[in-house]
């Protein structure tokens, strides 16, 4: 018969003490698992927290680069519509310019084709403007007074002194009128040379000058078919010195003492706008 092993009497005791060693190693062993785990969660809600940051921080600065992009284009939009505006400036500029060039070309025409009409008058107005005075003798008393008048040789001079003028060279076509004028003072050209002094003045925007050449005219031939034109050459001259008045009044003068001339009908329509 086999015998039976004896069982200690401490053998419950040490099987209670192991599963006791277990279970507080087990709990030793969570607890010092607790806080890494809980350092992990920490850990990824700081790294969340910190691309938040970046993220916002980025849109911060995709904010601004989008606000300066809108400005330069803003700018540039403006810039293109400055350049727009001064190319029609320089366009309407060089527009009025050619029509003040124009408007210019067609007074200067327009004088030097009333000259050659008026001129076929001026010979007749040769033969019969030294008609004698009353009494017998007459002839005598007037027989020195243009002693060495050549018409056809003061004709010459002063289409010299027009070919001049309609050449555009006004410095010396004024020379050549004031030049005929002292010299051929009782000509009949007289009258028609001091106009286009005056007019050679204008062209070279001395105006001054231009308005006391044609003064004369005004003053010692009222009546001869330049008269009119002289004082709208005058009334030219005041408005480009800034006298608006002074140029009125010369246009009124015009339309009321010369009416039926081309240079009233001028006068007219400016003194309408």
């Amino acid at each position: 018969m086999v015998g039976l092993r004896p069982t200690s009497p401490h053998a419950p005791a040490a099987r209670l003490s192991r599963t006791a060693a277990i279970l507080a190693a087990l709990l030793v062993a969570g607890l010092s698992a607790a806080p890494a785990a809980h350092a992990g969660m920490f850990d990824d809600d700081e790294a969340r927290r910190q691309i938040a940051d970046l993220r916002a921080e980025s849109r911060a600065r995709l904010d601004k680069l989008e606000a300066a992009n809108r400005a330069q284009l803003e700018l540039s939009n403006q810039l293109d519509n400055l350049k727009s505006d001064v190319a029609q400036l320089r366009g309407q500029v060089e527009m009025l310019t050619y029509e003040l060039q124009q408007a210019q070309q067609r007074q200067k025409d327009f004088y030097l084709d009333l000259d050659t009409r008026l001129r076929k008058f001026e010979p007749q107005a040769q033969s019969g403007g030294d008609a004698p005075a009353a009494g017998g003798d007459a002839p005598a008393a007037q027989a020195p007074a243009k002693p060495a008048a050549n018409p056809q040789a003061e004709a010459k001079e002063y289409e010299a002194a027009l070919t001049l003028f309609k050449g555009g060279k006004y410095k010396e076509a004024a020379n050549a009128f004031d030049a005929f004028g002292r010299a051929h003072a009782q000509s009949d050209f007289a009258p028609s040379a001091q106009f286009w002094l005056g007019n050679s003045f204008y062209a070279q925007r001395d105006c001054k000058k231009a308005i006391a050449a044609e003064q004369v005219v005004l003053s010692k031939w009222p009546d001869h078919a330049k008269a009119p034109d002289a004082l709208l050459t005058i009334a030219n001259c005041q408005q480009e010195l800034g006298d608006a008045k002074g140029a009125r009044q010369s246009l009124e003068r015009l339309a009321a003492k010369y009416p039926d001339s081309r240079a009233a009908q001028s006068a007219k329509d400016r003194l309408k706008k």
